[in-house]
């Protein structure tokens, strides 16, 4: 049970549950001490550890009651009702008319059969096939789950392998001998066939449906791991519409943990210069006595973000990605303002204020897109936010800087770079283009303190992250 417990871990881990080492060892501990013989006590339990937010908790409950469900199908009934329900019915409602037949064939066709044939009556004998006759679901399950274990099923990813795991859990099983059965039983002409190929068929189906609960559990989180992975390294430009819900989650999912790693932390500081007056007032109850001692601290000015991007038709897609990213991180970049251009710039910063995200894109798009012109850009910038960027002052551009064979206007740029922290400019294009044609990026490259190539979610994380990592 604790290897089962390690892998239904990993399983909270692809749906997106957080678990750590340590929450992974209280589980087990947990486990330890509940038992597993209740299993709503063990689900409460398991919970109450691991489960950190009221989504996950749900998330949880969900994983649990999938990973540990360990049905299979009643082999109560007679094969004849299973074979031909109506047929049985018709028999019971004529009796008369029922063959006379010896009554040890009728009850157990198998038996008989097996009387005459040494490999059937040794898979008479066989584990598997008592478990069958006597329908002993709790042995049937435990060999499933054994041979699914020892099939590696818990790596499933794709669908097209359900039928290779099918295969090796009913050869771990001991399928094998059956089939040879129903082969002897085919060659004979045996009455006993179709009970058995029932049996087998049964099985099958059990195994079948195991394979694909298992496929639907640890799958579903590996292929959304899978399809976030090949998004995020594909070119923006290259998305297919059908994935751009997929794709606004995953940069909402990165915002988060770029959100997490460098949110500001509350720190008390234990040196520099003392704050004396505020140490004194505190030491008042205690008759004078510095017990708490507090230390002036520096306010440091919280670091502006300007962001520029160029949303003309080349650009459009990776300027609503930059844009949808750094609406998400507002809560690390708290003084964030966005301009939007394609020949005139306006800042865009009030439409994300007042309406949702996607619909503040689109507004975006539709009143500034058309033909690009940096120097016009540049200009209008300059009029708009030259005065404001100062030594605490990030400006990140995103554009192709083909400029149509338009003025630069570099000198902007220029006194942009003189003024801001840092001038970083991300183009989609890749670096080998850059220059070509009428491509001002090699002139506007000099005045920037940064350049890189990014076209997809994973360049732009990186690169946001550094960026964060140079404004604390």
């Amino acid at each position: 049970m604790p290897e089962n417990l390690v892998s239904f871990i990993q399983v909270l881990r692809t749906h997106d549950v957080r678990v750590s080492p340590a929450e992974t060892l209280d589980a087990v501990n947990v486990a330890a001490a509940l038992g597993y013989g209740d299993r709503q006590r063990l689900r409460d339990g398991l919970g109450m550890a691991l489960a950190k937010t009221a989504e996950e908790e749900a998330v949880f409950a969900q994983c649990f009651d999938r990973f540990f469900d360990r049905r299979l199908a009643d082999f109560d009934e007679t094969v004849e009702e299973k074979l031909d329900p109506s047929a049985t019915a018709e028999t019971n409602d004529n009796p008369s008319e029922a063959p006379q037949t010896d009554p040890a064939v009728i009850d157990n066709p198998l038996e008989a059969a097996a009387a005459d044939s040494p490999e059937l009556a040794a898979l008479m004998e066989s584990p598997l096939m008592q478990a069958l006759l006597n329908n002993d679901r709790n042995t049937l399950s435990l060999a499933m789950g054994r041979a699914g274990e020892s099939s590696g099923l818990e790596q499933i990813q794709l669908f097209t392998q359900k039928g290779q795991f099918t295969r090796k859990i009913l050869d771990a099983m001991g399928e094998e001998q059956i089939r040879a059965g129903v082969i002897a039983l085919e060659q004979k002409n045996s009455p006993a066939l179709p009970q058995l190929q029932r049996y087998r068929d049964i099985l099958r189906e059990q195994v079948r449906d195991y394979v694909e609960a298992q496929y639907l559990l640890h799958a579903e989180g590996k292929t959304r791991q899978f399809m976030e992975d090949v998004l995020s390294k594909t070119r923006l430009s290259n998305i297919e519409h059908s994935y751009l819900h997929r794709v606004h989650e995953l940069v909402r999912k990165m915002a988060k943990k770029l959100a997490a790693r460098h949110s500001r932390k509350r720190r008390q500081y234990r040196r520099g210069q003392l704050d004396m007056p505020r140490t004194i007032r505190r030491g008042v109850v205690n008759e004078g006595l510095m017990f708490d001692v507090y230390w002036r601290r520096t306010r440091k000015e919280k670091p502006q973000l300007l962001a520029i991007c160029d949303v003309s038709g080349s650009v459009a897609a990776y300027a609503k990605f930059l844009l949808l990213f750094l609406y998400s991180l507002q809560d690390v970049l708290p003084r964030v303002r966005s301009f939007a251009f394609s020949s005139h710039l306006g800042e865009v910063s009030d439409l994300f204020a007042q309406h949702p995200v996607e619909k503040a894109i689109e507004l975006v798009n539709w009143k500034y897109g058309g033909a690009t012109d940096y120097g016009s850009a540049f200009t209008d910038f300059a009029s708009l936010a030259l005065d404001d960027i100062n030594s605490n002052t990030t400006v990140i551009l995103l554009g192709d800087a083909r400029n149509n064979r338009g003025d630069p206007k570099l000198e902007i740029l220029q006194s942009i770079y003189r003024r801001a922290r840092q001038v970083i400019w991300l183009n989609p294009e890749s670096r080998r283009a850059w220059g070509s044609g009428d491509s001002e990026m090699l002139r506007y490259q000099s005045a920037c303190h940064f350049t890189a190539e990014c076209n997809n979610l994973k360049q732009l994380e990186r690169i946001i992250d550094q960026l964060l990592k140079s404004t604390r």
